[in-house]
């Protein structure tokens, strides 16, 4: 005789198994939903700085002791003074997100090709005074000031800016509720003449993103 009580157990233990297995893909596939959907949600908040264009409107920047910068499409300003570096730098949101600038570094442009690729430590950089916002899809501007000789930095990039020579801003920036930050690293260079003629400011370009809170894409 069959022993019902054995292929009873024996039943009621696949069965178990079977909805154990159903339950554990079950819960494995709404997890992969449920990071599929943050995601697709960060990717709407995310702003993505990059320069403004040649047409867009020149921007007026105004500091707080009075002195005004304009600021061409595609382009960044810069005045020495002699206690001062004031610079500013037109940009336009490519990103879907509300871009907030939170801090910035200024350096001369680094002979060694390869420090390129090393992303800076933005716990070194400075505050931005200011609340700088961008909307998406629209256009804005960055600006800074290097106010004190004694920086260690000013004399570097006031000697470079004299020079005529390129300089790195890096800039740290995230999404309206403070978070996705991304530093992007952009070079402001003389603006090449085109046909012999002269353009005033310098001409920008976007060298390189890092993403201090995750991984880095590349």
């Amino acid at each position: 005789m069959a022993d019902w009580v054995t292929i009873s157990s024996l039943a009621t233990a696949a069965g178990t198994l079977v909805l154990a297995v159903a339950t554990f893909s079950s819960v494995k596939s709404g997890s992969r939903s449920a990071r599929i959907a943050e995601r697709s949600l960060m990717v709407g908040l995310r702003p993505v700085l990059v320069p403004s264009r040649e047409d867009d409107p020149i921007e007026r920047v105004r500091f707080a002791d009075g002195q005004v910068l304009n600021v061409p499409g595609h382009g960044g300003a810069v005045l020495l003074s002699d206690d001062s570096i004031y610079m500013a730098i037109g940009l336009r949101n490519g990103g879907s997100g509300l871009a907030v600038l939170h801090a910035w570094h200024a350096e001369p442009q680094a002979i060694n090709v390869s420090v390129l690729d090393e992303a800076p430590d933005p716990d070194g950089f400075q505050r931005q005074q200011l609340d700088l916002y961008i909307p998406a899809g629209d256009t804005g501007y960055w600006q800074g000031r290097i106010r004190d000789p004694g920086t260690p930095n000013f004399e570097r990039v006031r000697r470079a800016l004299s020079d005529d020579s390129p300089i790195w801003v890096d800039l740290v920036y995230g999404d309206h509720d403070g978070g996705q930050r991304t530093i992007t690293r952009f070079l402001m260079a003389t603006w090449p003449a085109v046909d012999g003629e002269h353009v005033d400011g310098k001409r920008v370009s976007a060298l390189r993103y890092w993403y201090p809170d995750r991984d880095d894409p590349r």
